[in-house]
């Protein structure tokens, strides 16, 4: 099986791309104020700061249109206004195609730039602000050319415009341009055009990098020394760390929570991933699935007296990612002051050098009413620690006092991920994020490091259902 990879969705996800061509407006601003609130109207026209992505809201519909220097295609998210302006003026839409990621919030306001919204995901960390256009760039409402050159250039430019990591990946883009445009042709044959896109991104190592063209083609990047698990993989490992915890554990969210009380009064929590714990999968359920178990796990007679746990192992080491916003929520059980979990900022530029938007920090806000785990912790990480397995390993490194980490480094693929359309019809994903440590470091690539390295799930401690990670865990809190 390819890299386990939940990714936390891009604000504007891109598929039926023949279904918005067909439908494609010519369009200008709406109203740009509105007297009777005093913030202006989230009619018209809204251009992205960063996540080139043009917003139009026209009446009680909202849709999207991904846009580059060189190119404008339809993006698929539709939705529709949902109920009466709350406080400050901010407005629920909920998605029309897909409710994976929940409410979406439009919250209008000014800068010295005029007209802004801000745009919040239920799901994800953070917001995108985005300023009013009075009209929408002209090559939006004409069909894109779907030869394999504007292909090329439309996966070009969206990278060179929105991947955050070139220069610490070692990756000159605008040489990788001119080595394989010059190879392609009007009669360049699909198969050919997917390997030479492939070819272009698969040095970056990043599993928040792919492609994907209909049912028989697709690529999933990952670092050069991660083996994508295969379904023998996934069992050894479910025994190995069954046998090594060596007693059953509670089960919520289909399976993706386990929590076990261990000897010594050490509790043990697994999560195997940050979405997906409600058959729907939308993201209010699973918080609310999350609650349910974080409530089971987190009682009075845990966290408090002299019964309470002692000290507290979460095993990430197998942790697909989801959404950050799931990660922050239990983070917040986990301490009983507010501190910073990491700074956000996107590319954002279209020429030039590297730019990004300002940092944006992300904060953990103590559960309040409620009990919380204060006590010593341990984290265990390894490669198959992906996406937002890692933020929520970012979180919790600046809590007090600070988890010990244990393992391996963790993947490297911190961002939220963009997911876009081809003018063929293919889609792709890439990072346009960085997730900052208070010191301003990156994990992007090397990942997030432990304290102590010890093996996770090489062939040898899975032929012995060894597990050396929990153990050195147990000997140290013990």
């Amino acid at each position: 099986m390819p890299l386990t990879v939940r990714r936390r969705r891009a604000p504007f996800r891109a598929v039926a791309l023949a279904l918005a061509l067909a439908a494609l407006p010519a369009m200008t601003n709406g109203t740009p104020g509105n007297a009777a609130s005093g913030n202006p109207s989230l009619e018209g026209l809204w251009q992205s700061t960063g996540y080139g992505t043009v917003i139009s809201v026209s009446g009680r519909h909202l849709r999207t249109y991904e846009t580059t220097r060189v190119s404008c295609l339809p993006g698929s998210l539709e939705a529709e206004r949902s109920g009466s302006s709350r406080a400050g003026g901010a407005v629920d839409f909920t998605p029309t195609v897909s409710e994976e990621a929940g409410r979406i919030t439009l919250t209008p306001g000014s800068d010295d730039n005029g007209d802004v919204i801000r745009l919040r995901f239920a799901d994800n960390a953070g917001f995108r602000t985005l300023h009013r256009v009075h009209e929408l760039p002209e090559r939006c409402s004409q069909r894109p050319p779907t030869d394999p050159r504007a292909v090329f250039d439309t996966f070009w430019q969206t990278y060179a415009e929105n991947y955050p990591s070139f220069p610490a990946k070692g990756v000159d883009w605008a040489a990788v341009r001119d080595r394989y445009r010059p190879t392609i042709t009007a009669d360049t044959t699909d198969a050919e055009l997917f390997g030479i896109l492939e070819s272009m991104i698969e040095p970056l190592h990043d599993a928040h990098t792919a492609i994907v063209a209909g049912r028989k083609q697709h690529f999933v990047g990952r670092q050069a020394d991660t083996k994508a698990p295969t379904s023998d993989t996934v069992t050894k490992i479910e025994k190995a760390t069954a046998a090594s915890v060596g007693t059953p554990q509670q089960r919520w969210g289909r399976g993706a929570i386990g929590y076990a009380d261990l000897p010594g009064r050490i509790g043990y929590l697994r999560i195997t991933r940050l979405a997906g714990f409600t058959e729907k999968g939308d993201y209010a359920r699973d918080r609310a699935e999350l609650d349910k178990a974080l409530d089971a796990i987190f009682t009075e007679a845990r966290t408090r007296g002299s019964k309470a746990l002692r000290a507290l192992v979460i095993d990430l080491r197998f942790n697909g990612g989801g959404s950050d916003a799931l990660g922050l929520r239990i983070a917040s059980r986990l301490t009983t002051h507010a501190y910073t979990a990491y700074t956000k900022r996107a590319r954002d530029n279209t020429v030039g050098g590297e730019r990004f938007t300002s940092a944006q920090p992300i904060g953990v806000s103590p559960r309040s009413g409620g009990p919380v785990y204060t006590g010593p912790l341990a984290v265990l990480t390894g490669r198959l620690t992906v996406s937002a397995g890692e933020t929520f390993t970012q979180a919790l490194m600046n809590r007090t006092p600070a988890p010990v980490r244990i393992g391996e480094n963790t993947q490297g693929a911190l961002s939220d991920t963009m997911d876009r359309v081809l003018p063929n019809g293919w889609s792709f994903t890439l990072p346009n994020e960085k997730y900052l440590a208070p010191n301003g470091a990156a994990y992007d690539g090397a990942g997030i490091a432990p304290t102590i390295r010890v093996p996770v799930f090489t062939d040898d401690e899975l032929a012995a259902r060894r597990d050396s990670a929990l153990t050195r865990a147990r000997e140290l809190l013990g």
